[in-house]
């Protein structure tokens, strides 16, 4: 089978930080390509992710402190245990309140 070149422009940087988690997982660049490419044509899509391991998404975990965080205001402030009922009863009275003032400022 004839082989041929393949040539892709690359910022250097993704390039390093690629070839790195290759060589961790054991294959060079050039065989990461190949893997990709035979793989692509196999399931005739973009092919499977290889990883090495979990990673968490900063935005998820900044999300989960900021949960956290109100839960810890909220229960300081005695509203931790407000039902949805009257969760939207309060943010329906905010919004009315703020559309009140909104047009007193406007008037």
């Amino acid at each position: 089978m004839a082989s041929n070149v393949l040539q892709v422009r690359v910022d250097e940087k993704l390039r390093a930080k690629a070839a790195a988690i290759y060589e961790e997982l054991g294959i060079d660049l050039q065989t990461a390509v190949r893997i990709f490419l035979k793989r692509s044509v196999m399931v005739n899509g973009l092919p499977f992710g290889m990883t090495l391991g979990e990673r968490q998404d900063m935005s998820a975990i900044e999300g989960i402190r900021a949960i956290q965080s109100m839960r810890e205001s909220a229960e300081k402030i005695g509203l931790s245990e407000m039902s949805l009922d009257e969760i939207n009863e309060e943010i329906a009275a905010s919004r009315k309140e703020r559309r009140v003032r909104k047009a007193r400022c406007v008037e």
